[in-house]
């Protein structure tokens, strides 16, 4: 699935939350919602991601990291949709800033 199915897919999941908090008798969750959904996404990957590498006692730990990090990867799709993000040439720029960065900073540059 390329990026912009994965936002797609995410953006419609993301509405049937809303209908679903809506029908309950809630509020669809505001971008500060799902922020801070994202931060508890985070940390319960953190968790995994301690216990995959011995440092935490969690059960099936390697079998839930997959869903953590697309429960993650979910968050960020969703608030890029929502504050109309171009996540495809966000990475582009930040990775090509990184790249040039760390070439311009390389040990074996004579400068």
């Amino acid at each position: 699935m390329d990026l912009e199915s994965l936002r797609l897919r995410a953006a419609a999941i993301a509405d049937l939350y809303d209908r679903h908090n809506l029908a309950a008798g809630r509020g669809p969750w505001s971008t500060g919602d799902l922020a801070l959904g994202f931060v508890g996404d985070v940390g319960d990957l953190a968790k995994l991601v301690m216990a995959v590498d011995g440092r935490r006692e969690i059960a099936d730990a390697r079998e839930r990291l997959g869903h953590e990090l697309a429960d993650c990867l979910w968050s960020v799709l969703v608030l890029a949709d929502r504050y109309g993000v171009d996540l495809a040439a966000e990475f582009a720029r930040m990775t090509a800033g990184i790249e040039k960065h760390l070439g311009d900073h390389r040990p074996d540059k004579v400068e």
